[in-house]
């Protein structure tokens, strides 16, 4: 019996086969789907009441929070920097694309097919990261950050390299089949796009934050803040680097897929390195090791373009002075905010949310009495 479990109190403790089990864990998963559901239903309801461009900006949201989910996971919980998973989501939409395009191709139709092409797209990005992770379990620092650099600058050049399957810099598209019959024939297709793309990241983070919250994120926690100790007991610090970097990219892996559904298209342009740099900003400003911190930087990564815009549209320049600082702005913003941010809230947006509300609960009693 370990000592974790040996201390619980009786209440919490079931017997299974002589040995003990935590009865919080049954009562953590009821927690996480009672969440998801109640999240799930208000993904319904507010597809109905916003505009349809709205629900576009909502899936695109929920398929950014797939990549940056996995990235907390990797960086914020088991401490390894990674500036490739713009690559891992490449490999995620152009294996949906491939398959979308062979099905179409064959005229097979069905809803089964796109379930079908998003497990293959997290299977090809789940062997990439399993060979990245291996090579990245031997390395430390700025080593680390070479490898996975250079996995982002290698897998969208090989799109370029082999144009006949991937058509080089035009890329690919994805065709994707109407919203199903039984939702009636005039069932808008964006809000179609939301509840697909929703229901496939709810599933995602159910399950991360399930393995966060069993033994396997205490080990990954363990290995982060101190290999040696770590080793010493017990823990396999590689095999566990290496499975924190395959659930990474399985979720960078769906991301893509699904931006690539629902852009219908993809390109390496839009998996450069500037969106693996994004990636990583992102998760630092939203709230390292947190799910909730993931949810920030995911909406920052839609809401920056927007502003981008907005910005260059209330200022009078030339058109050339215009497109070069649109390219530029939005990663000057995010770098100003990342500054802003580690000087007034070193643990993300999360993180001073988190202290407001302990601050608002600490004053509640003296308020009330």
């Amino acid at each position: 019996m370990s000592a974790t479990r040996a201390a619980l109190p009786p209440t919490q403790q079931l017997v299974d086969k002589g040995r003990p089990v935590d009865r919080r864990r049954g009562s953590t998963l009821l927690r996480h789907l009672a969440i998801m559901l109640v999240v799930g239903l208000l993904l319904v309801g507010v597809s109905y009441a916003v505009e349809p461009f709205r629900n576009f900006q909502l899936a695109t949201v929920a398929a950014y929070l797939c990549a940056t989910a996995g990235l907390t996971v990797l960086t914020g919980l088991n401490g390894q920097l990674s500036l490739g998973h713009g690559a891992l989501m490449a490999t995620g939409a152009y294996t949906v694309a491939l398959c979308q395009t062979a099905f179409a191709d064959r005229g097979m139709t069905g809803g089964w097919l796109l379930p079908l092409s998003l497990g293959a797209a997290i299977v090809s990005t789940v062997a990439v990261g399993a060979v990245v992770g291996v090579a990245a379990a031997r390395l430390r620092g700025p080593y680390l950050a070479g490898v996975t650099l250079a996995v982002a600058v290698v897998v969208p050049a090989l799109a370029v390299t082999f144009d006949g399957v991937f058509n080089g810099e035009q890329g690919l598209s994805v065709p994707v089949e109407p919203p199903p019959l039984s939702l009636g024939p005039y069932f808008p297709y964006e809000r179609w796009q939301l509840w697909a793309t929703g229901a496939a990241t709810l599933l995602a983070l159910l399950l991360l934050a399930n393995l966060i919250r069993s033994r396997y994120g205490r080990t990954f926690r363990a290995v982060r803040d101190d290999e040696v100790a770590a080793r010493l007991a017990g823990i396999h610090v590689a095999r566990t680097q290496v499975l924190a970097f395959v659930v990474s990219a399985a979720t960078a892996g769906l991301g893509g897929a699904l931006l690539a559904v629902l852009a219908q298209s993809v390109s390496p342009g839009a998996f450069s390195l500037t969106l693996s740099l994004f990636l990583l900003m992102a998760v630092v400003i939203g709230g390292l090791g947190r799910l909730t911190g993931a949810l920030w930087g995911a909406v920052l990564l839609v809401a920056l373009p927007d502003l981008t815009h907005s910005l260059t549209d209330a200022l009078t320049l030339s058109p050339a002075v215009a497109q070069r600082l649109e390219g530029n702005l939005p990663l000057a913003i995010f770098g100003l905010t990342l500054i802003v941010v580690m000087i007034a809230a070193p643990g993300g947006v999360q993180g001073l949310l988190s202290r407001l509300g302990r601050v608002l609960l600490a004053k509640w009693p003296t308020r009330r009495s």
